[in-house]
């Protein structure tokens, strides 16, 4: 954007309608911090597919009451051109700065607009906000959270009438009404406090219901019931259901991380609220070294991802990563359901950056499985595309996230530790193995697939620049080789087309437009590479696989791989 461009911006905050404090912040960055207030203000906060994901501070590129309130006035003029009347939204928030505060302010807004707002009365996760869009017949639903980025973070996310987030053509024309509204006078702030309604433990006990009956083993897990348990919120919504899901599928030797029980934004005790990362489960990891604990679990601030750990013989802990998990999960899941080999009518959904180790299972199991592009929303399509013709079982993906049953329509860390809990008592119990050594068995039983994910942030306006460049060079000059090994294909989602390097021909791919580009090798190793859709990031993903010999050690396997993704990541220019 131009200078003059980002001054427009600034002007039209000094000049117009604005608060007094917002007016003194931007007249004291002018003085003391010109380059962060240009960053503040040198481009609008882009409302995505998603929704809104940005840093918190005053300007058109931040995460404020403003951005907030431009999003929901144009949801609002979407809602009212599609349903005309009698409209409903339910609003949920996380723990972060400025959470409570952005969901009044949207409640107040759509009543303003004559919408009816369900509004919880204290923060509660991401799945039970979907969850109650459908309980409770909404046309859609709004939940404040940047799920696990950094504290500085807050975010919008917006849900359609099916509890799922957005999607073709919902998606496209929210943003343009969104986009619509260009002055802080379009908005209609004061609300109708008579068509806000405080929702709570009312909702919290259906939904838990619903979770409890999940349970695919439950005289398994009376017999496991003093499974030792180490539980983590993270500062997060967790706390409010997590604890009292896991007691109602019967488990009564859980310990929760007091230290991070306490909901708090700035998330004192991590550097990121991210279960991904070994650092956010060090305290965890600690007090389950404590009472010798069987599985530690770790959810993200808005409760949609969960991480674990299992203890080793030697009593340290093993993380797993989100293909791992997953690739137990479906496998529990399958193999304990009573599915016919002629009953076509079961379906699993992951999406194309997730383990296919996951396809493996589900076509021993002659289970139908779905790949659809990055993003849960995807998977939740699939499931309102078959309701009523087949049933889902379970969803998942490579970023920690996981659904099973189909009453919430995104991640669901909720359900997902109860089950992920039930695995581990089952495995215990049944087999006398621990998750890590159920683990290995499927890597016998099929192959060992072994994933890496390279991230890099390219922050700022010159970062997105770096970023387009780097994929148009990707896909203008795609790799011949990458490992040692011949590229065999290419997936390129935006031109929907995959090419078969070898013969120069094409064929359509069955899946939306996106910007994502995947490499296939003669050894079957795959390079996904994208961009964030809400963040100043790209990622490369990274899937190896090798069949395992009857009497092969796996750490040999293990070390393989670990040289064939080094390779990998060489060629691109990663290491």
């Amino acid at each position: 954007m131009t200078k003059d461009f980002t001054q427009q911006h600034i002007d039209t905050w000094l000049n117009g309608n604005y608060d007094q404090e917002t007016k003194n912040e931007i007249l004291r960055m002018q003085k003391e911090d010109p380059a962060a207030l240009s960053d503040a203000f040198y481009k609008t906060l882009e409302f995505g597919t998603g929704g809104l994901r940005g840093i918190l501070g005053v300007g058109t590129n931040r995460m404020n009451k403003y951005t907030v309130g431009f999003a929901t006035q144009g949801l609002a003029n979407y809602l009212i051109k599609v349903f005309k009347k009698d409209i409903k939204v339910a609003i949920s928030f996380d723990s972060r700065h400025g959470s409570p505060e952005f969901s009044q302010i949207a409640a107040n807004i759509l009543a303003a607009n004559g919408i009816q707002v369900f509004l919880f009365d204290s923060l509660r996760p991401t799945p039970e906000l979907s969850f109650s869009v459908r309980h409770l017949q909404c046309n859609a639903g709004i939940m404040i959270t940047a799920s696990h980025n950094p504290k500085e973070y807050n975010g919008y996310k917006v849900y359609w009438n099916d509890g799922g987030q957005l999607v073709p053509p919902h998606d496209k024309n929210v943003i343009n009404e969104v986009n619509k509204i260009k002055e802080v006078d379009q908005v209609k702030w004061e609300g109708n406090p008579e068509l806000i309604r405080m929702i709570g433990k009312d909702v919290d006990n259906v939904y838990l219901t619903l979770v409890r009956r999940l349970s695919l083993n439950p005289e398994v897990v009376a017999e496991a019931k003093d499974l030792c348990i180490v539980y983590t919120p993270l500062h997060g919504t967790g706390i409010s259901v997590v604890p009292q899901a896991l007691s109602d599928f019967g488990f009564k030797n859980v310990h929760i991380v007091e230290e991070q029980a306490v909901t708090d934004g700035s998330f004192p005790t991590v550097k990121s609220p991210n279960p991904e990362e070994h650092a956010a489960l060090e305290l965890a990891i600690a007090e389950a070294k404590k009472v010798k604990a069987d599985i530690v679990l770790a959810t993200d601030p808005d409760a949609d991802r969960v991480g674990i750990a299992i203890r080793r013989p030697d009593g340290e802990y093993q993380l797993f990563n989100g293909n791992q998990t997953a690739s137990l999960l479906f496998y529990y899941v399958l193999s304990q359901t009573n599915i016919n080999p002629l009953d076509n009518r079961f379906f699993v959904v992951k999406t194309i950056v997730t383990t296919e180790l996951i396809d493996q299972i589900a076509t021993d199991y002659n289970v139908e499985c779905f790949n659809v592009l990055t993003g849960f929303k995807y998977i939740a399509e699939k499931i309102r595309e078959f309701e009523g013709k087949k049933q889902f079982l379970v969803g998942g993906e490579e970023s920690y996230g996981y659904l099973v049953g189909d009453f919430v329509r995104d991640k669901d860390a909720v359900s997902a530790c109860c089950l992920i809990a039930e695995m581990a008592g089952y495995y215990k119990t049944v087999y006398h193995r621990s998750l890590i050594e159920q683990l290995e068995t499927l890597y016998r039983q099929y192959q060992y697939f072994k994933e890496d994910m390279v991230s890099l942030t390219e922050p700022g306006e010159a970062g997105m620049q770096a970023i387009k460049e780097r994929m148009t060079n990707l896909r203008e000059n795609a790799p011949k080789m990458l490992g040692g090994m011949n590229v065999l294909r290419v997936h390129d989602y935006q031109t929907q087309r995959t090419y078969n390097v070898q013969n120069n021909t094409s064929d359509r791919l069955a899946l939306p437009i996106s910007n994502v580009l995947q490499f296939i090798t003669a050894d079957g190793s795959k390079v996904t590479v994208r961009p964030s859709g809400t963040e100043p990031k790209i990622k490369f993903y990274f899937s190896v696989c090798e069949s395992v010999l009857p009497e092969q050690n796996l750490q040999e396997v293990d070390d393989l791989l670990k040289e064939r993704i080094a390779g990998l990541k060489k060629d691109l220019g990663l290491c």
